[in-house]
C-alpha cells in the first residue's frame, strides 16, 4: 500500500488584506501538520484574495504576495509538508495567476493558469494572461528578496507536474477543470495520480452538483486523487464564495468540507491507498493503449517520499454520501453568510430594513434573522472569532455575550415600516409580527405629512395638484404620486440608518438593506431611488418563485410562522389608493407573470435571446397554450419595458449573486442602458414571422 494523508480547505479570504490572509493559511497548513497531511492545498489567489480586481494591476499587489510568500518560506511552515499556495506573478511583462508549489522552504515549481475564466462574474483576461507555451516549462528568475531569503535563485515555471520518488502531483486550477479539454485527462495519460484543484468559485443557487460531477467525471475512468479548494465568505463584493472542498478517489467523494460557514478556516483530511489508483488504471485497457501514445507532459524532480506503508493505525477514507442543500437552504444560509461577511467587515453596528409586510422584504427580514440564528448557534459551539466580532458590532457591555438570536437581532437590526393612507392594515400587521417572531428593533410610522408637505411645495410652485387614476388622475400623475412616495421611504431609511445608532447611545451606522428581486430587476418594475437603493441587497439575484419557496421553508424551519401568511398575500406595492373596485396588484402593474419573467430571463441571459429568437423559442416552448400572435405581443411587451427600463441597473444596489439571469449592470450583464425602446427592426421580424406561421397553419387546415 502507499498511504498518502491530503488537506484541503476553505478560508474566508478577503481582497488587499494580507495580514488577515496569511494568519488564515497559516492556520491551514498548522492544522494540515497536526493532522498528519503531507500536501497542504491552498487556494487560487489566497495570499491577494480572489476578488482584487484592478488590485491586480498596480504593481505594490504583486509585491506583497512575494512578501507573503517570503514570510512562509523561512519559517518552518512547509516543512515536511507539499504546500500549493495562489498568487499573482509577473514574468516579464506578463503577469500570471499562478499555484506555487513549495517544500522544505524550497520552491519546487510554479504553476501559472492555462485556461482562465473570463465569463459570467469572471474578467480574469482582464488582470492575467493565459500561459500559452502549454508543453514547455521555463527557468524564472526569483525575486532578488526572496531569492536571498531561500538561496535559490530560479524555479521552473509552465504546465508540467512534479515527480516525487513515489508518486506524481499536478495542478489543475479552477476554471481548467471546466475546460473543453481538461488537462487531467492528458496528466493522468502521463501518470499523474493526485490532482490539486485551487479555485475561486461563487455560490449560485443548484450549482454544487456540477461542480460535484466534474470532480467525479475526472477521476471516475482515469483514476486518481482529485483535490480540491475553494474560498468561502465574501471577499468584498457581490459573490459568496461557497467553499464546499473536498477529496474524491477514483470517483468517489471521500472528504467534504461545509458549503456555507462563519468559520475563516476549515480543514478537510483524507487519507487515501494510491495503490488502487494504480490498479483501476491497470485494469483498463483502453487507458493503458492511449497512456503507450500519449503526449508527453514535462516534468519536475522532486527528491522526496510523500508516501508511507501499511499502517494498522491508518484508516483509508471511504466514500461518503454528498451533502446538498436544497435550493430554500442555500436562499437561507448563503445570503445570510455574505451578510454576516460584509457586517463584521464594513465598520457598521447593524442593519436597517424597510419592512412592507410583503413577500420581498419579508424574505430579507428572514434572512438577517437566520443570520442572526447562525450567529448564536457558534458562538455556543466555540467559535471566539464569531463571539468577538458579534460583541464588537452589537456593542455588549462588559462580560455578556450573544446567546439568544432574538435579543442579538434588537441590537443590531431595525425594521421600520412606513405607512401611508394607501397602506393595508394587513400588511401593517404582517410587518409587527415578523419583527417580533425575528427580534428586530421595530418602528411604525406613518410618513403621509411628510409626503403632504411635498404635494404643498409642488403645488406652491406649479399651481396643480396632481391626482391618482383611480381619481380620475393621468398615468404621468399616477406615476409621479407613486414614485414619490418610494422616494420618500429611501431618504428616511438613510437618515433613520445614519442616526439610530446615535439615538440609542451606541456609535457607528446602519447599512441600508434593498429588497428587490432578480424579476423586478429585469422587468424594471422598481422606482429609481426608492428603497431599492440601499447599501447591498441579498435577494437582487433570486426570483420570485424561488423566493415564495423559501418563505413557506423558512415558516417552518427558521421558526418566523408569520411568513405563511406573508406568502399568500397578493403582491402589492400600496402606492394607490384602496377602492371598494379596485386594489394595486403587482401582476397587473408588470404585465406578466413572475413565471414568464423567469422564462424571458433565462432566455435573455443564459441562451442570449434578441426578441427574434426568443419569439421562436418561445413558439416551440408555449405553442400548444398561446397563438404565435399571443406569443410574439408577450415578446414585444417585454422588450419593450426592458428596454424603457435598463437605465435604472446602473444604479441597482450592489446585490449577493445567485441566479444566472441577473441583469445587474456594472458586473455580470453587461449591456447599453440607452435603447430604441420600439425595436422596429425585431419587432417587425416578428410580426412578419407571425403571418408566416398564420399563413401556413390556415393552408394546413384546407
Amino acid at each position: 500500500m502507499r498511504l498518502l494523508k491530503v488537506a484541503t480547505c476553505n478560508m474566508n479570504q478577503w481582497a488587499m488584506d494580507f495580514d488577515g490572509n496569511m494568519k488564515n493559511i497559516k492556520d491551514s497548513i498548522s492544522r494540515a501538520k497536526d493532522a498528519g497531511a503531507v500536501i497542504r492545498l491552498g487556494l487560487e489567489l489566497e495570499i491577494t484574495g480572489y476578488g482584487c480586481e484592478d488590485h491586480f494591476l498596480e504593481l505594490d499587489t504583486i509585491t506583497h504576495a512575494w512578501e507573503c510568500l517570503k514570510e512562509i518560506l523561512v519559517g518552518n511552515w512547509t516543512n515536511g509538508i507539499l504546500c500549493s499556495f495562489g498568487m499573482p506573478i509577473i514574468k516579464g511583462s506578463e503577469r500570471y495567476n499562478c499555484q506555487v508549489f513549495c517544500m522544505n522552504r524550497k520552491i519546487i515549481m510554479i504553476r501559472p493558469k492555462i485556461w482562465l475564466a473570463n465569463d459570467g462574474n469572471y474578467r480574469e483576461l482582464r488582470w492575467f494572461t493565459a500561459w500559452k507555451q502549454k508543453y514547455q516549462i521555463v527557468e524564472f528568475q526569483l525575486p532578488p528578496a526572496i531569492s536571498e531569503a531561500i538561496n535559490q535563485t530560479t524555479v521552473p515555471f509552465g504546465y508540467g507536474f512534479i515527480q516525487f520518488l513515489d508518486t506524481a502531483v499536478a495542478a489543475e486550477i479552477c476554471e481548467e477543470l471546466f475546460s473543453p479539454v481538461p488537462p487531467h485527462a492528458e496528466l493522468a495519460l502521463n501518470g499523474v495520480e493526485v490532482f490539486m484543484n485551487a479555485s475561486g468559485s461563487h455560490h449560485q443557487l443548484r450549482k454544487l452538483d456540477l461542480r460535484m460531477r466534474g470532480f467525479k467525471g475526472a477521476t471516475h475512468t482515469r483514476g486518481g486523487v482529485y483535490m480540491y479548494s475553494n474560498h468561502q465568505g465574501c471577499d468584498g463584493g457581490r459573490l459568496y464564495y461557497d467553499g464546499c472542498c473536498c477529496v474524491v478517489v477514483n470517483g468517489d467523494v471521500v472528504a467534504q468540507g461545509s458549503q456555507f460557514s462563519f468559520k475563516d478556516v476549515e480543514v478537510v483530511v483524507a487519507q487515501v491507498d494510491l495503490d488502487i489508483v494504480a490498479s483501476l488504471r491497470g485494469s483498463m485497457s483502453s487507458f493503458q493503449e492511449q497512456a503507450g501514445s500519449k503526449k508527453r507532459v514535462a516534468s519536475i524532480q522532486a527528491p522526496y517520499k510523500l508516501c508511507r506503508s501499511f499502517h494498522l493505525e491508518a484508516p483509508i477514507s471511504s466514500p461518503i454520501k454528498i451533502r446538498y442543500h436544497e435550493a430554500e437552504e442555500e436562499i437561507a444560509f448563503g445570503p445570510a453568510c455574505w451578510l454576516w461577511d460584509y457586517l463584521r467587515r464594513s465598520g457598521a453596528s447593524g442593519f436597517l430594513l424597510p419592512l412592507s409586510g410583503g413577500a420581498d422584504s419579508s424574505a430579507v427580514a428572514a434572512i438577517v434573522g437566520c443570520m442572526c440564528q447562525l450567529v448564536v448557534k457558534e458562538i455556543h459551539n466555540g467559535d471566539e472569532q464569531v463571539k468577538e466580532d458579534a460583541i464588537r458590532i452589537a456593542q455588549y457591555p462588559d462580560g455578556q455575550i450573544p446567546s439568544d438570536s432574538k435579543e442579538f437581532a434588537k441590537r443590531i437590526f431595525h425594521t421600520v415600516y412606513m405607512g401611508t393612507e394607501n397602506n393595508s392594515e394587513a400588511s401593517r400587521s404582517r410587518a409587527k409580527v415578523l419583527a417580533d417572531e425575528i427580534g428586530s428593533w421595530h418602528i411604525d410610522v406613518r410618513i403621509d405629512g411628510v409626503i403632504s408637505a411635498i404635494f404643498i411645495w409642488f403645488h406652491a410652485l406649479t399651481g396643480k395638484y396632481p391626482r391618482f387614476k383611480v381619481d380620475g388622475g393621468s398615468n404621468a400623475e399616477n406615476l409621479g404620486l407613486q414614485n414619490i412616495q418610494a422616494r420618500i421611504r429611501m431618504v428616511l431609511a438613510f437618515m433613520l440608518a445614519s442616526l439610530m445608532p446615535w439615538v440609542h447611545k451606541k456609535s457607528g451606522f446602519y447599512l441600508v438593506l434593498s429588497s428587490t428581486n432578480v424579476d423586478e430587476a429585469l422587468r424594471g418594475n422598481l422606482t429609481k431611488h426608492d428603497c431599492s437603493s440601499a447599501d447591498i441587497n441579498p435577494i437582487g439575484s433570486i426570483s420570485k418563485i424561488d423566493l415564495r419557496a423559501f418563505l413557506r421553508w423558512a415558516a417552518v424551519h427558521l421558526g418566523y410562522s408569520s411568513l405563511a401568511e406573508v406568502e399568500l398575500a397578493p403582491p402589492t406595492a400600496e402606492l394607490e389608493p384602496i377602492r371598494s373596485n379596485y386594489t394595486q396588484r403587482d401582476d397587473v402593474d408588470i404585465g406578466m407573470t413572475y413565471e414568464e419573467l423567469s422564462v424571458y430571463g433565462r432566455l435573455r441571459k443564459i441562451s442570449r435571446c434578441g426578441p427574434v429568437s426568443m419569439f421562436k423559442n418561445l413558439c416551440h416552448m408555449w405553442g400548444s397554450n398561446l397563438t404565435p400572435l399571443q406569443i410574439g405581443e408577450k415578446v414585444k411587451y417585454f422588450f419593450k419595458y426592458y428596454s424603457i427600463n435598463r437605465h435604472k441597473m446602473t444604479v441597482l444596489t450592489p446585490s449577493y449573486h445567485a441566479e444566472s439571469y441577473s441583469p445587474e449592470d456594472n458586473r455580470f450583464d453587461m449591456r447599453q442602458f440607452l435603447y430604441n425602446s420600439k425595436w422596429p427592426f425585431q419587432f417587425r421580424k416578428i410580426t412578419e414571422l407571425v403571418k408566416e406561421m398564420n399563413d401556413d397553419h390556415e393552408v394546413k387546415e384546407l
